[in-house]
């Protein structure tokens, strides 16, 4: 599938859901760009767009917490991806290994 198949926002960006290949969690949240997603594709590491700060970024280039790809799914809207990886370290900013530790319910 290429990016041109996917729906994109006004800004032309996808959301990802970021999951653990090995226990299924759920990691993170982020967004792909074409670029994004074109060297996700290529790498096969995990590249986002930082909306707040309008550039690409490649998730551990910084902190060494990078995430390998396993597999990558299209929704049936074709409108959200699904990322399975290899997450080394910590998903999260914060230094949890997921972004969602912060229960409401």
């Amino acid at each position: 599938m290429t990016f041109e198949e996917l729906k994109v926002n006004e800004a032309g960006l996808v959301p990802v859901i970021v999951q653990s290949a090995d226990d299924h969690t759920v990691l993170m949240q982020a967004w792909m760009n074409k670029q994004a997603f074109e060297d996700t594709l290529t790498s096969g590491l995990m590249h986002y767009y930082s909306r707040s700060r309008k550039a690409q970024w490649l998730k551990g280039e910084t902190s060494g917490h990078f995430q390998k790809v396993r597999e990558i799914y299209a929704d049936c809207d074709k409108d959200c991806l699904l990322a399975l990886v290899e997450q080394t370290g910590a998903a999260c900013h914060t230094g949890s290994y997921s972004c969602f530790f912060q229960k409401i319910v």
